[in-house]
């Protein structure tokens, strides 16, 4: 049972690898090779602008409001990361713990599968796609 659950909190992290190959079979297929691309100069232009006014956005959400200690702030910032952590720490827990309801290991391990993916899927298939 513990090798299965193994595999399937990794399996997710190989979703967006998984995915772009299946669109570029697809994009392959129909003869689009490379995707939407800007027609001209300007659309480029108003394209780049809309993405960094995207990214502007994003920041200005994820902000913190006021003036807060540096700890707080560095608290905040790594909280996803801390949480991502736990997750999957306690999902490797119930690997070794005796007589545990089996539903509660099930939502561990589903917790620990959204946890990887989050701080390895993205990141991993970025990484590849930048070679």
């Amino acid at each position: 049972m513990g090798a299965e659950m193994l595999i399937l909190t990794a399996l997710p992290a190989f979703a967006p690898a998984i995915s772009d190959a299946i669109r570029g079979i697809v994009g392959r297929i129909a003869g689009a090779t490379e995707g939407v691309k800007p027609q001209s100069v300007d659309e480029g232009i108003r394209l780049m602008q809309a993405e960094t006014e995207r990214l502007k956005a994003l920041k200005d959400l994820d902000a913190p409001a006021g003036n807060i200690s540096a700890w707080v702030a560095d608290l905040r910032a790594s909280f996803r990361y801390v949480a991502a952590g736990a997750i999957l720490l306690t999902a490797v827990v119930t690997l070794f713990v005796r007589d545990m309801n089996p539903a509660h290991v099930e939502m561990a391990w589903q917790g620990a599968q959204s946890a990887w993916s989050f701080i390895f899927g993205d990141r991993m298939y970025a990484y590849i796609r930048k070679r």
